[in-house]
Order: structure tokens, then C-alpha cells, then sequence
């Protein structure tokens, strides 16, 4: 197996292991290999290909120490084809939250969120997807 050497906050670290030890993983490395294969997973769904859909997107992050609210309103107007509303919430004391909804393909959301997790100082980035032509749900998040 190849080795990776890979940055990450100390917080996220202590994090990470302190999961592992709570669920029984062998160690760091086996929680950031499911995760892997569960981030690249999530728009690998077959049933929602070729089908309009519709997408919420949340993102929390601090407000105090961050311009991720800028960034975000940067990509609502990069992909304003792709949003169709974008809802701005103060939460808690320090906190933003920034929801999202999207209507569209499962690739152009896919490239949303993609976008959205690349971004510096976010928290949180969960999201869910619906076919509009079936409202079976379906939550990735």
C-alpha cells in the first residue's frame, strides 16, 4: 500500500483518532481510507444520472475568522444557472450557516459541492439530492 503524507489541522487530527478509538478502528489511517471511498462514492449513484435534480447545501463556518461567506457569494454568482436560492443565518454566537438550493444535473452539483468543500475555514459542508421527477429520497450527507 502506498504511503501518503497528507496537512491537516491538529484539531481535525485528534479528531480523527479520537474516532477511531471510539469505533473500533485500527488506527487514522483506516478512517481517512472510508472516508475516501465515501467522498468518492457520493456521486457515483447511478439511478440519479441523466435525471434533473434538486440539491440543499449547507456550509457552517466562523465568521470572526474566515472570508468563506465572501467565497460563497463569489460561487452563488459563478453558478447562479445552478442556484436557485441562497438563505445567509447567524448561529450562535461566532457562527454562519450558508444553505444552498441547487436544480440541476448530478455532475454540475457534484462540481457545486465540490467547490464548496475546497473552500478554506468551512466547518461543515453536508448536502442532500432529489430527482424533481421522483421524490424518492435520497440523502448523501
Amino acid at each position: 500500500m502506498t504511503v501518503v503524507s497528507v496537512s491537516m489541522p491538529e484539531e481535525l487530527l485528534e479528531r480523527i483518532d479520537d474516532f477511531a478509538d471510539d469505533h473500533g478502528y485500527t488506527g487514522r489511517s483506516e478512517v481517512v481510507r472510508e472516508a475516501a471511498r465515501n467522498l468518492l462514492g457520493e456521486f457515483e449513484d447511478r439511478q440519479l444520472e441523466d435525471r434533473k435534480l434538486i440539491g440543499v447545501v449547507t456550509v457552517l463556518f466562523s465568521y470572526e475568522t474566515s472570508t468563506v461567506e465572501e467565497r460563497m457569494m463569489g460561487l452563488r454568482h459563478e453558478y447562479e444557472g445552478l442556484v436557485t436560492s441562497n438563505v445567509h443565518n447567524h448561529v450562535g454566537d461566532h457562527y454562519c450557516m450558508e444553505l444552498f438550493i441547487l436544480e440541476g444535473s448530478l455532475e454540475s452539483i457534484s462540481e457545486f459541492v465540490g467547490r464548496v468543500r475546497a473552500t478554506k475555514d468551512t466547518l461543515t459542508v453536508d448536502y442532500s439530492v432529489i430527482p424533481v421527477d421522483g421524490f424518492t429520497p435520497l440523502s448523501h450527507g
